[in-house]
């Protein structure tokens, strides 16, 4: 049975070349790899996640002061049954959260990139939420560095692509399926994501499983391991050399269905003007230009958040 390998981010330091090559192989093999030894402390996971859960617990009315309606979910929260993958006929079955980059109200991008909201209710959700935020945030710089090298480019060469990117923690909660007999099986449906890379903690719930060769593929985390996938923004700018994998969330087939399931993906996206054409680097031969129109990260979101009913 084909899995998604586990590599430990630390060999990056000691064994670069060869961690390099084989984090380069796993993702153009199959746009996921899980990542250890990345250092996130147990404790900031497990308060975060505890903060969530008190918030998603509270009563609906008072989630709904924290819903901002037109936004696209950019800040707050978001109810169930909104979101929709692309192409479904169901709305996910899930609640949901976001919490964006604190940047200056006098930045560039201020007008793309709103203040966050905090739930008075959960007074401590700002500090456990945001920094799970920074840490997932610093690890996806990491990773990023061994991508770039990977295609040719230097190491820091998304930091100044990125340090200003309007990256999204998303903390969700899907409730449990009690009459499974009326309800889709896929808690959310087969999509790709729409950013450079997704980091995703607390993937050990079963039921997250990623398109392979035709077939669907159960990842599964061992300890402290965090998946990490390639979004369509990457695959564009790298020219499909990182494939932006299709994935799922199934409804467990057994008790776990009817236990509520909480996931928290770090969305990582570019700053809003960085122009996704593909580089130079990966264009070849065998490998000619996908892409002749430009277009920014900013206007790619817009165009993708349409598609999947976020924004009208």
């Amino acid at each position: 049975m084909q899995h998604v390998p586990t590599l430990d981010i630390r060999r990056y330091d000691t064994d670069r070349d060869a961690f390099v090559a084989e984090l380069g192989a796993t993702y153009r093999e199959f746009g996921f790899c899980c990542i250890s030894g990345h250092g996130i402390a147990r404790e900031l996971i497990d308060g975060a996640y505890d903060a969530f859960g008190r918030f998603f617990a509270l009563p609906t009315e008072t989630k709904l002061k924290y819903h901002v309606p037109g936004s696209g979910g950019a800040r707050g929260y978001t109810p169930f049954k909104v979101e929709t993958a692309k192409g479904s006929q169901y709305a996910d079955l899930k609640e949901f959260w976001h919490i964006g980059r604190e940047i200056s109200r006098d930045s560039k991008f201020a007008d793309v990139m709103p203040p966050n909201l905090w739930p008075a209710e959960v007074p401590d959700f700002k500090r456990w939420g945001y920094g799970l935020y920074q840490a997932l945030d610093d690890l996806g710089s990491r990773v990023l560095r061994a991508l770039a090298l990977h295609i040719d480019q230097p190491a820091n060469f998304f930091g100044d692509k990125t340090d200003l990117g309007n990256s999204i923690l998303r903390p969700i909660h899907y409730p449990p399926i009690d009459d499974a007999s009326d309800i889709p099986n896929v808690r959310a449906g087969a999509h790709e994501d729409i950013n450079l890379i997704t980091l995703l903690v607390g993937a050990s719930a079963e039921g997250l499983e990623v398109l392979s060769h035709g077939r669907w593929l159960p990842i599964t985390t061992e300890g402290d391991a965090i998946v990490v996938n390639i979004g369509d923004m990457l695959q564009r700018l790298t020219n499909h050399v990182f494939p932006s994998t299709s994935h799922r969330v199934v409804n467990p087939p057994n008790e776990n269905a009817r236990k509520p399931r909480y996931s928290v993906p770090f969305f990582l996206h570019p700053n809003p003007d960085v122009v996704l054409d593909p580089l130079a680097s990966c264009i070849t031969p065998d490998n000619p230009r996908r892409y002749d129109t430009s277009i920014t990260a900013h206007e790619y979101l817009m165009q993708r958040l349409r598609e999947i009913k976020l924004i009208g």
